[in-house]
C-alpha cells in the first residue's frame, strides 16, 4: 500500500482516522485508453460515522443529522474516478470525505441580530424612488399634443 500524503485534517486537531477508512477499488469508466480495462482506478471510500470514536461526540451528532440523507446504516461513502491513477483518486476521495465531514460538523451559524435601518438611508431610498417614479411618469406621452 502506498503511503498516503499525511493525515487528512477535518478541522483543528481532528483528522480522518486511517484505521477506520474502508477502501474499495473497481474499474473506472471514462478516459484511460488501452489502460482502462486493466486497472482498478475508481475508488470508493467508506467511513462508519455511527461507530467512530475519532470525532468529538458533539461533532458526531451534528454530522449524523446533517448527512442523514447520504448515510447507509451509519456509513458514509465517497467515490472518485476522475483521474487515471488510482493513487490520485484515493487522494481525491480522502480530501472529499474530509471536507464533507468538516462541513457537516461545523457549528451552526450565529443567529442574526436585528438592527434598525438608519433614518437617513430610508429617506434617501424613498427620495430616489420618488425621483424614479417622476422620471417614468414623464415618459408617458399623455401631454404631447
Amino acid at each position: 500500500m502506498d503511503p498516503m500524503s499525511g493525515p487528512y485534517v477535518i478541522r483543528g486537531s481532528v483528522s480522518l482516522p486511517e484505521a477506520e477508512l474502508l477502501w474499495r477499488f473497481s474499474r473506472s469508466s471514462g478516459p484511460g485508453g488501452q489502460h482502462v480495462n486493466t486497472s482498478d482506478s475508481q475508488v470508493e471510500l467508506r467511513f462508519d460515522l455511527a461507530k467512530t470514536e475519532a470525532l468529538p461526540p458533539v461533532w458526531k451528532e451534528r454530522a449524523l443529522v446533517k448527512l442523514a440523507g447520504r448515510l447507509v446504516d451509519g456509513v458514509i461513502s465517497v467515490r472518485a474516478s476522475e483521474h487515471r491513477s488510482q493513487w490520485r483518486n484515493r487522494e481525491t476521495a480522502a480530501v472529499r470525505l474530509a471536507s464533507l465531514l468538516a462541513e457537516a460538523t461545523a457549528p451552526p451559524p450565529k443567529p442574526r441580530r436585528a438592527t434598525r435601518i438608519p433614518r437617513g438611508i430610508n429617506e434617501r431610498r424613498l427620495r430616489e424612488k420618488k425621483q424614479r417614479s417622476d422620471t417614468k411618469r414623464g415618459r408617458s406621452g399623455r401631454d404631447w399634443g
